[in-house]
């Protein structure tokens, strides 16, 4: 099986998702990622797991918007 190229990978990010950028107070990095880490997730998957349910909505309404 053939790897894909960072480049497809790339043009794929750009179509399918937006990015963001957050900030944390220096030194909380680790902890962020620690606690992401015990619950399963990756900090990508539990930011976007708590904006989903602070917001209310499933995850097919989450992945489903596009405007």
């Amino acid at each position: 099986m053939g790897k894909t190229s960072s480049k497809v990978k790339d043009r794929y990010n750009a179509k399918a998702y937006d990015e963001m950028k957050i900030r944390v107070p220096k030194g909380q990095k680790q902890a962020v990622e620690a606690h992401a880490q015990n619950k399963g997730e990756s900090i990508n998957g539990l930011v976007n797991a708590l904006l989903r349910a602070d917001m209310g909505i499933s995850e097919e309404e989450w992945k489903g918007k596009q405007e």
